[in-house]
């Protein structure tokens, strides 16, 4: 088996259930799944792991997700990774162009539209 990031995607989430669920449908699916329920020292969590693809919560402790974004694409190793940024806010659009992330999901979100929407970001070339 390859240890490249092509299958490994981090999940920064407070939120136990969302964590759950989604780890659940993106395991089915081949990924190797790594969640976390803050985004401190986040430069350093992303490195460990150096994922393909990182899903981002807006309510996140302790920063919150677009602090956390902005410093990954401030970063010259990993403004490249595709940030998915989610949340139940209305401004859902605006949060995640605010925080410079590359798409976005609205909660409440089905599998089919977490699928489409990594999909969609997968394809820009690496």
């Amino acid at each position: 088996m390859e240890h490249n990031n092509s299958k490994r995607i981090i999940i920064f989430d407070d939120d136990e259930d969302i964590l759950s669920i989604c780890t659940y449908i993106l395991e089915e699916q081949g990924w190797e799944v790594h969640t976390f329920n803050d985004c401190n020292n986040i430069i350093s969590k992303v490195a460990d792991i150096n994922p393909r693809v990182i899903l981002m919560d807006n309510w996140i402790p302790d920063v919150g997700g677009i602090m956390a974004t902005q410093t990954l694409k401030a970063s010259s190793d990993y403004k490249d990774v595709p940030v998915i940024y989610f949340s139940a806010n209305n401004d859902i659009q605006l949060l995640a162009q605010n925080a410079g992330a590359d798409c976005f999901l609205a909660k409440p979100f089905d599998i089919d539209e977490l699928e489409r929407v990594i999909s969609k970001v997968l394809v820009v070339p690496n």
